[in-house]
């Protein structure tokens, strides 16, 4: 008796895990209800995820948004039959350790990529005067970046393309093009101070 139970309930849990499968796979073919069902439906799990890791709610609901905006960006890469709880949780872990890094980074005072665009909103390299010498020794700075920096700086930041444009143009990953600008603004901000 206690077997059969257990089997119905097993069932109804690889039925629960198929439904999910389905939805993704609807999904993917465009069925935006199923699309929608299976975000609200997967929350719990996510939310779950990421309490055993972080302690602070903020992330917890950082990480969540962040694994959300993840699999939106990568539902086209799961392989329709496969399991998805795997394939969410292993997403949401990294979402995590992500969150994690930020804090770690922001503990120790780094500069975060958001606050990086800012400080290089330099004047146009056509602008005349004192601007102009500020533009080209900018300029100069930047070319003496290493390669990948100078790449993630000049497409994202002068040619204000998206990190996925950029991504796409440079061969980079999104994560390596963040990092590159943030190493590549530090460098420029202390050469900056340095001149000054």
């Amino acid at each position: 008796m206690r077997h059969q139970s257990e089997s119905a309930h097993q069932s109804l849990g690889d039925a629960s895990c198929g439904d999910w499968e389905a939805m993704m796979a609807a999904a993917q073919n465009g069925d935006a209800r199923a699309y929608q069902r299976l975000l609200r439906e997967m929350l719990p799990l996510l939310r779950s995820v990421a309490r055993r890791r972080l302690s602070n709610a903020a992330d917890v609901d950082e990480a969540v948004q962040d694994t959300l905006l993840t699999v939106h960006e990568l539902r086209h890469t799961y392989e329709p039959g496969r399991p998805l709880r795997p394939w969410l949780r292993v997403i949401c872990e990294r979402r995590c350790v992500d969150r994690i890094r930020w804090r770690q980074r922001h503990a120790r005072g780094e500069l975060p990529i958001s606050d990086a665009e800012e400080c290089i909103a330099a004047p146009s390299l056509h602008d005349a005067g004192p601007d102009r010498v500020m533009s080209v020794q900018l300029r100069t700075l930047i070319d003496a970046l290493p390669t990948a920096q100078r790449v993630a700086l000049t497409l994202t930041r002068f040619k204000e393309l998206s990190l996925a444009e950029a991504s796409r143009l440079s061969g980079l990953s999104v994560g390596s093009l963040k990092v590159a600008c943030w190493r590549g603004v530090r460098t420029l901000r202390q050469q900056l101070d340095e001149a000054a």
